[in-house]
């Protein structure tokens, strides 16, 4: 009787506006590919039928006087239905999952942008989702220089991305704590360097544990 297959990972991208995480991404799929490993691919808030619905809502510039309570336990909804669709299943098949944004990133945005309780968010997380990424590679960049590449993409700025500057030095100050915090979880990428650096970084920190399993 064969065993079954080993748990897969969960490896998250985390990081501020305008700082890579879809180049960077790209990077780590093809890493995992190139060692054998299957991958699925997902994105919050969205990544199933119901979470894209959430995501509209979410992000929707009209929705500028949505409660950060809200804001907090849709991301939340769309999160659950994320885990329960599509990475559990994943995981337990022994497939890898590659995320763009995890729980980490509610710490950092309504936690530390829209200062809600994080003993809250601690709870829901265990509450909702019941488990952490097994790896954040946080996409570290200043605030001024990812709000430029973020204009730069073009297009309308949805309801978060138009927020303040003072709001996402928050948000930014929250993700270097929590990778200060916790450095075996957490790898701090500088995303200031070329596009080639970063997806070296990247591809080190991800091969690093797919070489340890």
């Amino acid at each position: 009787m064969s065993a079954p297959p080993a748990r897969g990972k969960l490896i998250s991208f985390e990081g501020g506006e305008g700082v890579g995480k879809s180049t960077a991404i790209a990077a780590a799929v093809a890493a995992l590919l190139g060692r054998g490993i299957e991958v699925v691919q997902v994105r919050e808030p969205g990544g199933t039928p119901l979470g894209e619905s959430i995501r509209s809502l979410l992000l929707a510039p009209e929705h500028r006087g949505m409660c950060a309570q809200t804001e907090l336990l849709l991301m939340f909804a769309s999160r659950a239905q994320l885990l329960h669709e599509r990475i559990a299943p994943a995981l337990a098949s022994g497939t890898w999952v590659v995320a763009d944004r995890f729980t980490d990133a509610s710490f950092a945005y309504q936690g530390g942008g829209r200062g809600l309780d994080r003993g809250v968010i601690a709870e829901l997380e265990r509450w909702a989702v019941g488990r952490k990424s097994d790896l954040v590679l946080l996409l570290d960049l200043p605030i001024a220089a990812g709000l430029e590449r973020a204009r730069a993409r073009g297009g309308i700025a949805d309801r978060i991305e138009v927020e303040s500057h003072a709001f996402f030095e928050r948000v930014r100050d929250c993700y270097r704590q929590r990778a200060h915090a916790d450095p075996q979880r957490w790898r701090v990428i500088d995303a200031s360097q070329s596009i080639a650096l970063v997806a070296a970084a990247v591809t080190a920190a991800v091969l690093a544990v797919a070489d340890s399993r």
